[in-house]
């Protein structure tokens, strides 16, 4: 199985901070957030992986290079100034992930959640999505999981992740381009080709300089 780690985000509501630094390579816990889940990745032996870039995309490619300081076997995926936005960016990058289902990481977030589980999860549809509490930025949620494990729009709203298995077929029919990921959920939802799980540990969506502040406290503590 490979994974992709979405990266390629400006990182507009951390500025300046990602004026001059990336924000994978922003420093949580005393590492750049992207080392976290690269450390995670192959701790799942998944070592194919694949990131996608864009602003200051070179400075995420000489930090990382190939992979090897992790064990991993790195490619990237260079958008257009502006990026692709998160569909966009994993249609561009299906080349490189094959046929089979993928591990999705938002590079943006920060997560205990063991991938090695989501690595073994047993495909039933196009998507298996990690979701957790809804945070105050997200009070309304996303989706709902139904008592078969599916996703639904019925039901006490939870907040998607932004870590998920994803197979290539949920992008079949989808043109390339600057694409949110949304409406590809959406559809694959009402066909209830979508799965979710409920994540109940330590997660955060580190997006703003409060958010940093909060996960860098907390694992200081």
């Amino acid at each position: 199985m490979r994974a992709i780690i979405l990266a390629a985000g400006r990182g507009e509501r951390l500025r300046p901070l990602t004026d001059t630094t990336p924000k994978p390579l922003i420093d949580v816990g005393g590492r750049p957030l992207i080392h976290h889940h690269l450390s995670k990745l192959a701790d799942a032996g998944i070592t194919e992986v694949v990131i996608n870039v864009a602003w200051l995309g070179q400075m995420v490619e000489r930090a990382l290079e190939t992979g090897d300081d992790f064990g991993l076997s790195i490619e990237y995926s260079r958008e257009p100034a502006g990026a692709l936005e998160t569909a966009g960016g994993i249609i561009a990058a299906l080349p490189m992930l094959g046929h089979d289902p993928c591990v999705m990481v938002s590079a943006d977030v920060f997560c205990h959640y063991p991938l090695e589980r989501v690595k073994n999860h047993a495909m039933k549809g196009l998507g298996h999505l990690i979701m957790v509490r809804n945070p105050a930025h997200h009070p309304d949620g996303d989706f709902a999981i139904s008592p078969t494990g599916k996703l639904t729009r019925v039901g006490s709203t939870l907040t998607f992740s932004g870590l998920a298995v994803l197979h290539p077929q949920l992008f079949a029919g989808w043109t390339p381009g600057r694409r949110p990921l949304r409406p590809v959920l959406e559809e694959a939802l009402d066909h209830q080709m979508l799965t979710g799980e409920f994540y109940d540990g330590l997660w955060s969506d580190v997006g703003t300089p409060e958010r940093l502040a909060d996960i860098r406290a907390q694992l200081q503590a």
